[in-house]
């Protein structure tokens, strides 16, 4: 917004075809360019098949949320812990904890929300490990993650759809890669120099080639 561009929500693409530019409909209006980037998240597949692409396998998985009062209370001084065997992971959040069942369970792309069935497994493995009585369940939710086939992420123009970009497949650590990630999309995208902070990364193991040769 800073910069100029325009922010429309509630949008869902239609219909994308290309006759020099780029023409994509939706619900909220027409709207064209030269270049469409992929970042669709879960629905990354199904709008590079819009725009004539094919998909490459990027796969929504559901991670499951809770947060709960327990007592004693999780204090901030409490780290993040981790399940030795992967099986769950928690940590504090203003007095109470956030805890996961660590699930990857494979979803259409939709508005995820929390199975009960997730819910519960979180809290059964929870209380195998610690002696904290839960007092209550105060919220639950869930996301996407999604993974393309050998979860790495997925940048660059498509080799054989002109003027496609992919930026897709950030899987479960877009927070954490995303300052690195953005500047490697941008450069990529650009077709400039990469920040020097990120030049040591070789972007021929996140381009989208790695799927078409």
């Amino acid at each position: 917004r800073r910069d100029g561009a325009d922010l429309v929500c509630s949008a869902n693409v239609g219909r994308v075809s290309r006759n020099g530019h780029w023409r994509i409909e939706t619900r909220a209006g027409v709207f064209e360019g030269d270049v469409l980037v992929n970042a669709a998240g879960a629905w990354a597949d199904p709008v590079a098949q819009l725009a004539g692409a094919a998909a490459i396998g990027v796969a929504p998985l559901r991670r499951t949320m809770v947060q709960l009062r327990v007592d004693p209370p999780a204090t901030a001084a409490l780290p993040l812990v981790t399940d030795a065997r992967d099986r769950f992971y928690f940590k504090p959040e203003a007095g109470r904890l956030w805890l996961s069942p660590h699930d990857e369970i494979p979803s259409a792309p939709c508005d995820a929300a929390p199975d009960e069935l997730d819910v519960a497994i979180a809290i059964d493995k929870l209380q195998s490990a610690v002696d904290w009585r839960i007092e209550a369940v105060e919220r639950k939710w869930a996301g996407l993650r999604s993974f393309a086939p050998d979860r790495k992420p997925v940048y660059g123009f498509d080799p054989l759809v002109p003027g496609l970009f992919w930026c897709a497949g950030q899987g479960g650590f877009g927070i954490q890669t995303s300052p690195a990630a953005s500047a490697l999309a941008a450069s990529m995208l650009l077709g400039t120099a990469p920040d020097p902070a990120i030049a040591h990364i070789d972007p021929a193991v996140y381009s989208i080639r790695r799927f078409r040769d």
